[in-house]
């Protein structure tokens, strides 16, 4: 790969088509735009981060999360900008030197598949189709929906939500730049390829994809053990990925020490434990120098401290790793390629974070609720597709917007209509609506 042919400006689906123009905004800026002024991603301002959505304590729901992504991706994107400009002089003045807002764009638009209730939903998703009713459906599907379905994941849902109403020379979507629409898909392969429930687009959403790879000239690789398409990461995806590893992960040590899940001495010493002895004695008497006594604030210096560090190591990692990256034979995440003491000290918070976050009874409580919701929803939305001339599938399907096309005579069309109503909905939609078609409750006129 080279990145000459990496970055282009050209848009899926107006690839020949000369738009009007009234600013001087790049074609990455208006991708940027037009995910941060949308529907979907205003939705996640009410979808599940980790924890529960705020009472007294506000901490970070999918929204907030998203936006300190693209905040940390800019810099990112920036950063490598700069230094691989120097390296390649000929990359000056070309669209490379847009990668930041590239980046940002897509780390906007990372989380937007993702259902309610975050994992429980998905697990929600695949276990109605495995475990539930809705097994018995396989053999009424192709077995590439059924692998689709039954590993439903937020990422290939992402793609989808960008890409899916965009058929032949009929335009929808978001109609967004070929770069911002790679940088997103971090497992570029199909379900079909899929050793676990990680991949990156579903079925239908193939073809668009190697379309994508074909015109950035992202090659295929060669896999003995699968029959499927599988492509190289795109470069880009590294800078997403890390801004995405970088927030969860230290922002949830933030969060857990706010709601009194984690202590102050237990989050300090996670948070100095990437620096070396004499840098957190030169963190510490920062603190005191500048007379910072609220130990949350001190908790938020000693974060944004680490948020620095591991945002300098993972540029460090991708420009040595520069040649591996585009030959696609780099391997794992640029998190698991910095210097050894910061890589031991954002391991030692993982494995925290999975023993005392995770599994924490506010959260686990959210994830048993979230998943009772999402199953029930499957259950009476899909039993409403296979059976919709009965009366209450009517009542049903009339609640579902038309941009859905829940009455297409293909039976997947249907099932991946419902998939899509209910992944587009937020925490509290979901809710009310169960609550609604249980009876638990009535609307208030």
């Amino acid at each position: 790969m080279n990145w000459q042919q990496l970055i282009t400006n050209k848009r899926l689906g107006q690839e020949y088509r000369h738009a009007d123009r009234f600013d001087d905004r790049s074609e990455f800026k208006r991708d940027y735009d037009r995910l941060i002024f949308s529907a979907p991603f205003r939705r996640l301002q009410n979808k599940t981060q980790v924890f529960p959505l705020p009472g007294s304590i506000f901490v970070h729901n999918r929204l907030t999360h998203s936006l300190e992504v693209s905040s940390l991706g800019m810099s990112l994107g920036n950063d490598v900008s700069r230094i691989l400009v120097e390296r390649h002089p000929e990359l000056r003045g070309t669209l490379f030197e847009e990668i930041g807002t590239i980046v940002s764009a897509a780390c906007l638009a990372h989380d937007l598949g993702n259902p309610p209730f975050g994992h429980s939903g998905e697990k929600a998703i695949q276990t109605y189709f495995t475990e539930g009713s809705g097994s018995d459906l396989q053999k009424a599907v192709s077995p590439e929906f059924w692998n689709d379905v039954t590993r439903f994941d937020g990422n290939a849902n992402a793609f989808r939500l960008l890409t899916h109403r965009f058929c032949g020379r009929r335009e929808g979507g978001f109609v967004m730049t070929y770069s911002t629409l790679a940088s997103i898909v971090k497992y570029p392969f199909s379900s079909s390829v899929a050793t676990k429930n990680k991949f990156g687009f579903f079925t239908p959403e193939a073809p668009l994809y190697r379309r994508i790879a074909d015109e950035l000239c992202i090659p295929l690789i060669s896999d003995a053990s699968s029959n499927g398409e599988r492509w190289a990461r795109y470069p880009l995806v590294y800078l997403v990925e890390a801004a995405d590893d970088i927030c969860y992960e230290i922002m949830d040590i933030e969060d857990a020490h706010k709601l009194k899940v984690l202590s102050f001495e237990e989050t300090c010493d996670l948070l100095l434990g990437f620096f070396d002895k004499e840098q957190q004695e030169a963190i510490v008497q920062r603190i005191d120098e500048e007379h910072i006594t609220d130990n949350n604030e001190k908790i938020v210096y000693m974060r944004a401290r680490v948020i620095g560090l591991l945002e300098r190591e993972c540029v460090k990692a991708f420009v040595e790793n520069e040649e591996a990256i585009l030959a696609g034979t780099f391997s794992g995440s640029l998190i698991e390629n910095i210097s050894e003491q910061p890589r031991e000290a954002y391991q030692r918070c993982t494995r925290l974070s999975v023993e005392r976050i995770y599994k924490s009874k506010p959260v686990l409580d959210v994830e048993l609720s979230g998943y009772k919701i999402m199953e029930t929803l499957m259950q009476v939305m899909v039993d409403a597709v296979l059976y919709p001339d009965r009366y209450y599938s009517k009542q049903l399907i009339m609640r579902v917007s038309s941009q859905y096309d829940i009455h297409a005579r293909d039976l997947e069309t249907r099932l991946m209509a419902v998939i899509d109503y209910i992944t587009g909905m937020t925490d509290v939609y979901a809710l009310d609506v169960y609550q609604k078609i249980n009876g638990i409750s009535l609307p208030v006129v």
